[in-house]
């Protein structure tokens, strides 16, 4: 059964996600929303144009954009005072962005811990706003007890982490102070291959540096999110670039010849860990819908379709599914669905096991990656309209997006359970795991969420919580009845993978 399951999940998908990960945005513009709070972004105008290679003024366009970018980008420096053996959660990510001290991610892993006053690591972020509200990778912020923001005029502030999103890798950050320079967000939905972009950011500890390439590709999926199990519901839909990026230009703005921003820059593929030609920035769009949320409501809401899909644009994924329910599908365009989740609108809405799923409102949907980002702007509550083949015949239907418990209402931290607000969920621990540890109570972590409570006192997914405040903990329900309603400060007692039995806490939020 187990091994069924693991040949089952590189196509089995449950629950299209919508509201967020790096990746992605659809048409959120195109079709608005009444949800979004979006009185402190300016959007760009409609009018907006690129420069042509054939463009007699292509450089003055590239020095006008650059002088209005420049001031926008600033410096996040990421300071922590852990000392763990295990790898930090940004050690993928310095693999491609952000080491200050010119290593390599595997390197960092020996250090014991950071001086106090050495940051752990270094990226970038854009200004979104004149009273200080700045956007960023979360992989540039995650683990912080303290964020520094640099501006390019040298100017240091000490920010307060509004929110993150690991699903689409973007966090939103504050400073305190007024008449700041910031970029006005464009919509990435009309950026085409061939365009002119610029990449800005801090690379290897080069400040505001400006590099020009083209945008090379949308709606890459890197599979750089859900590789390492910190994103539960991953979009992957960059905005590839061969503009020059490097480590610590993570966080950064990708912006067109006006100046105007399309993408933030994430990541890099790579053999050496250097540029190598291949950029991936989050699209603007899908960004800005998840910083909207995180302001308006603390948390990224998301719509699900609700359902289990496999890629037909994936040769290799449509061979293991035939190998393994000796089928005979082809491969193609489309998502082909092969199952359902529970509350499923897309169910409930007359789709069935079987049906290909080739558009969603207008969106033509070739792969995996087009259906993610034509959900991933969008809200529980919101419809769209699915066309889909079923046995050659096309058809559409309308499905109301739901959340992962089958809501379709918007909800507030106020609104989240125990587990969702520490960010963590608890199995319990066998007696005879007790009766060989010497253990009189405990259960086991899981599915713990970077950036959450629980991560940032430093358990990950198999750490063991004995107690909490001081009451013994034998199963989820138990810290469910202990936390609930509760306020103030929640010390917990754990052991790590070595036997080591640690006391910490943090404020409940």
């Amino acid at each position: 059964m187990k091994s069924t399951l693991k040949k089952l999940l590189p196509f089995a998908v449950v629950g299209v996600v919508s509201g967020a990960t790096t990746v992605g945005a659809i048409q959120y513009f195109g079709h608005g929303s009444n949800n979004g709070d979006q009185s402190f972004f300016t959007t760009s105008a409609p009018t907006a144009t690129f420069a042509g290679m054939n463009t007699g003024a292509v450089g003055d366009d590239f020095v006008k954009a650059a002088k209005t970018t420049v001031p926008a980008v600033v410096t996040i420096k990421n300071y922590q005072n852990r000392t763990t053996n295990r790898a930090s959660e940004q050690d993928l990510f310095d693999y491609f962005f952000g080491d200050p001290f010119g290593g390599r991610g595997q390197q960092r892993q020996k250090q014991q811990q950071a001086p106090d006053n050495m940051p752990s690591g270094m990226g970038s972020g854009v200004i979104i706003s004149p009273d200080g509200y700045i956007i960023s990778n979360n992989h540039v912020v995650a683990g912080a007890n303290k964020l520094e923001v640099v501006l390019s005029n040298k100017k240091s502030y000490i920010a307060t982490l509004v929110g993150t999103d690991p699903n689409t890798d973007i966090s939103l950050l504050k400073i305190e102070e007024k008449g700041l320079p910031y970029l006005n967000f464009a919509n990435s939905d009309n950026i085409d291959v061939g365009q002119w972009v610029l990449a800005v950011g801090n690379p290897l500890g080069l400040n505001s540096t400006v590099t020009a390439g083209i945008v090379s590709a949308k709606g890459r999926g890197i599979g750089i999110l859900g590789s390492q199990g910190k994103a539960a519901n991953p979009i992957e839909s960059f905005i590839q670039t061969d503009a020059a990026i490097n480590p610590g230009n993570s966080g950064g703005a990708l912006v067109n010849t006006n100046g105007e921003l399309i993408g933030i820059n994430s990541a890099i593929q790579s053999t050496t860990g250097y540029y190598q030609g291949y950029g991936f920035a989050v699209p603007a769009n899908l960004a800005r819908k998840i910083v909207e949320d995180i302001k308006k409501f603390g948390i990224v809401q998301r719509g699900f379709l609700g359902v289990s899909s496999l890629d037909l644009s994936n040769d290799q994924q449509v061979a293991a599914y035939n190998k393994q329910f000796k089928t005979n599908l082809k491969s193609g365009a489309g998502v082909y669905v092969t199952g359902f989740g529970d509350n499923s609108g897309a169910e409930d809405a007359g789709l069935k096991k079987g049906d290909i799923i080739t558009k969603i409102d207008s969106y033509d949907i070739t792969d995996f990656a087009d259906l993610s980002m034509s959900i991933g702007s969008k809200r529980p509550g919101d419809k769209v309209q699915v066309t889909y083949s079923r046995n050659g015949k096309e058809s559409t239907t309308n499905v109301m997006l739901r959340d992962q418990k089958g809501g379709t209402s918007t909800r507030t931290k106020a609104d989240l359970s125990v587990t969702e607000k520490i960010g963590a969920e608890f199995e319990p621990l066998t007696e005879r795991f007790k009766t060989e540890y010497g253990l009189n109570s405990g259960v086991v972590a899981k599915s713990v969420s970077e950036g959450s409570e629980m991560a940032k006192i430093g358990i990950v997914d198999n750490y063991i919580i004995i107690e909490i405040n001081g009451k013994p903990v034998n199963s989820q329900k138990d810290i469910e009845s202990i936390l609930n309603k509760y306020q103030g400060n929640v010390q917990v007692k754990f052991v790590d993978d070595y036997g080591r039995i640690y006391t910490k806490g943090f404020k409940m939020p």
